[in-house]
């Protein structure tokens, strides 16, 4: 039985924050499956990626808190809800599903990353200094946050009280207020201070933020860690499969272009038509990329145009595709073309940006458990799988982390060169 269960709505960010607990040597494990059986788990932190980040908010309540009233009765000591740390998601309905499956009074939110940028103060969450609804995430195509003021970002999915505070320390008391407690964090170490407070006060039974509160967890639990796992030999070839239309990424690709990766952009036809990769043309394409796999050590798959993407727009309108439809056709076809490079001798290791890109990718080799390594950059997860009897690694990222030239770096990592 899981001392902890931490429930995720995608599957990147179920492995950044998972990866927390796995780097300290300390059994965790990444399932797909809402239906997990608890009672069957061996492993210490379970995390579970409901994928729920994109579906109606009524929806994603349904399965939070089923999930979450399962895992009560089941007893799990602690569950932790693990949001998105730049609010994308279905927050509101998610922490509100939490809270009224727990039957507790109070659910602390703690929502900070500050380790990327990403802080809350006077409860207005922040990315790089910046309103959240200034950011790239308030310019998201698909579905950008709407609120930068999380209390009403909370309110517009629910009914459920949600009320702001400042960092907790240790001479203040813990706010007796029922409903959600939204906690201020410009610095690590506020977190860590917030949360000593709340588990003096046995209120950390259940919780919430993302890998930045994740991180102070093994401590503020006194989880026990064991011993690290050696960093394994991998594939010096790297392939960067990037499904993510953030800013931050793009730039990241145009870095590592210019620093001599190959770079193929998907046509809006590879990209949107169903069973593309089975056709006569698919075929010879596949062709052509895996030509490009071998004589290119370092190369970019991705799903952008050149120049913004009003080619991709334009064909979607001429066939009648609404955003949610491009959404996951994009997602659908670059798992199937993953899911058929992965049986080449020219792939070497392999890095896939975006949840949406992940899941797809690994429904596609029939892959529902991932177990995190380590962090190889703040964000940037290596995970291990079994595939046809082997151990497989696979290297995962958020769409919004990392620095410009993350991509060449970690080449340089994987190549022994760092």
């Amino acid at each position: 039985m899981s001392l902890l269960l931490i429930i995720a709505d995608d599957f990147t960010g179920a492995l950044d924050t998972g990866v927390q607990f796995a780097a300290r040597g300390i059994p965790t494990k990444v399932v797909v499956d809402t239906e997990v059986d608890f009672a069957a788990q061996d492993t210490e932190v379970l995390v579970v990626d409901t994928e729920t980040r994109h579906l109606p908010a009524d929806n994603a309540y349904a399965i939070v808190y089923a999930l979450a009233k399962r895992a009560m009765q089941a007893g799990i000591r602690y569950l932790y809800k693990k949001t998105d740390s730049a609010l994308r998601g279905n927050i509101g309905a998610e922490l509100a599903a939490l809270l009224a499956a727990s039957g507790c009074r109070q659910l602390p939110f703690l929502p900070a990353f500050p380790q990327m940028k990403r802080v809350t103060k006077n409860g207005v969450h922040y990315i790089d200094g910046t309103p959240v609804t200034d950011s790239p995430f308030g310019r998201d195509p698909f579905e950008p946050v709407t609120h930068a003021e999380i209390a009403a970002l909370i309110a517009a999915q629910t009914d459920c009280p949600a009320h702001s505070f400042a960092p907790l320390t240790d001479a203040d008391p813990v706010p007796d207020t029922e409903g959600i407690l939204i906690f201020d964090a410009e610095h690590t170490e506020e977190l860590t201070e917030t949360g000593k407070q709340l588990i003096k006060n046995d209120l950390l039974h259940i919780m919430a933020g993302c890998a930045g509160f994740g991180a102070s967890l093994p401590e503020l639990l006194n989880i026990a860690s064991h011993a690290k796992k050696d960093f394994p030999e991998m594939d010096q070839r790297l392939l960067v499969v990037c499904g993510s239309v953030n800013p931050i990424t793009l730039a990241q690709l145009d870095r590592a272009e210019h620093e001599g990766f190959s770079r193929l952009r998907l046509t809006p036809r590879q990209k949107l038509t169903p069973d593309y990769w089975q056709s006569a043309d698919g075929q010879k394409e596949l062709l052509a990329i895996e030509n490009m796999l071998k004589h290119n050590p370092h190369c970019i798959i991705e799903t952008n145009d050149a120049r913004g993407n009003q080619l991709t727009a334009g064909y979607a309108a001429a066939h009648g595709l609404d955003l949610e439809t491009v959404r996951v056709r994009i997602a659908g076809n670059l798992g199937l073309l993953v899911g058929t490079l992965f049986s080449s001798p020219y792939l070497g290791t392999l890095l896939l940006t975006g949840g949406d890109t992940l899941l797809q990718c690994m429904n596609c080799l029939g892959v529902s458990e991932l177990e995190p390594v380590c962090e190889l950059a703040k964000g940037v997860v290596l995970a291990k799988f079994t595939y046809q009897d082997r151990t497989r690694y696979i290297i995962t990222k958020s769409g919004g982390f990392g620095q410009e030239n993350l991509l060449t770096t970690l080449a340089s990592k994987i190549g022994g060169k760092s």
